[in-house]
């Protein structure tokens, strides 16, 4: 099945995915005392979070990074995720492998599922998220955010556009690694969107890497749709579905750096890169799911009957 999302602007997009239609009950549930605990626990995360974005916004953007990667494994902690990152198998069509140096920014993209996303990604490399301007209008999240580093964009103006990929540009060029999510919308996870171009021009003006990463939910080998955040979906219904659910891992496949040979035709340029990050992206996050997708598998004790368990 594939899907068209309407396209509104580069940055804004909307997603054919929906609560109704995309989250499966879970696997296994958690009891209701032990989801009391997790909210306890992460809204005292959140707490703890404020003071040390305060404490985060006066360090270097390095120490800055390794604080927000710690306090956001911790609040995954306190959700019940657990994070695991793999490194993913590599290919480079008219592109070339392109390790960063020592100091040196890169653009890291990938696929978009949940309001965890941003998290899991800091959770895992040390980073600045992309963020929309929307959030930095938020009072709670506007400060845990400034403490992460996070650039701000303003998706409802295509006008903005060239300052946003120049701030990210910048960033990149300070050695900074940015996190970008290039589809514009979320998806539930069993599906992905088009790669938009326009965040990669900030690489090629800062003659940055790209680095692919796959993210997938599941609870043991099978994809969740648990964590999703997509339609007309709420920020609650969301989080308490996470903590409601027993064992959802957030997998990160990380690929390596990318970078094209400098080319002076530059929307060519950038559509290539995204391209390429888009197909690497979905060979760990959508080809892999379908490949391992109803497999055979006999039940114990009953060699007779078979069922067909969904692996993805």
């Amino acid at each position: 099945m594939s899907f068209t999302p309407l396209q509104i602007n580069p940055w804004l997009r909307m997603g054919p995915c929906s609560p109704a239609a995309c989250v499966d009950a879970p696997a296994a549930a958690v009891g209701p005392v032990h989801r009391v605990a997790r909210l306890l626990a992460t809204f005292l995360v959140l707490l703890a979070g404020l003071t040390i974005s305060l404490a985060a916004c006066r360090a270097s953007t390095a120490w800055r990074a390794e604080i927000t990667k710690s306090w956001a494994r911790l609040l995954l902690r306190a959700l019940g995720i657990r994070v695991m990152t793999t490194a993913g198998d590599a290919f480079f069509a008219e592109s070339q492998a392109a390790p960063s140096a020592p100091g040196e920014g890169a653009l890291l993209v990938a696929n978009h599922i949940s309001w965890l996303d941003p998290l899991v990604m800091a959770a895992t490399v040390p980073s600045r998220p992309l963020a929309k301007r929307e959030i930095g209008e938020w009072p709670l999240i506007r400060t845990l955010a400034a403490g992460s580093g996070a650039l701000f964009i303003d998706r409802e103006r295509l006008s903005a556009l060239p300052s946003a990929v120049a701030t990210v540009a910048n960033a990149l060029r300070a050695g900074d690694t940015v996190v970008a999510f290039p589809e514009g919308t979320t998806w539930c996870g069993r599906g992905m969107g088009e790669f938009r171009p326009a965040v990669f021009q900030a690489a090629i003006d800062a003659g940055a890497a790209v680095r692919p990463a796959a993210l997938r939910y599941r609870e043991g080998e099978s994809t969740s749709t648990r964590g999703c955040y997509v339609g007309d979906d709420s920020l609650l219904a969301s989080l308490l579905r996470v903590t409601a659910t027993r064992g959802l891992v957030a997998e990160v496949t990380l690929f390596a750096p990318v970078r094209l040979a400098p080319t002076g035709r530059r929307h060519e340029a950038r559509a290539t890169l995204a391209r390429i990050a888009e197909a690497q992206v979905r060979s760990g996050a959508v080809e892999a799911q379908v490949r391992t997708d109803a497999v055979e598998v006999p039940p114990r004790r009953q060699p007779v009957v078979h069922r067909s368990i969904a692996i993805r």
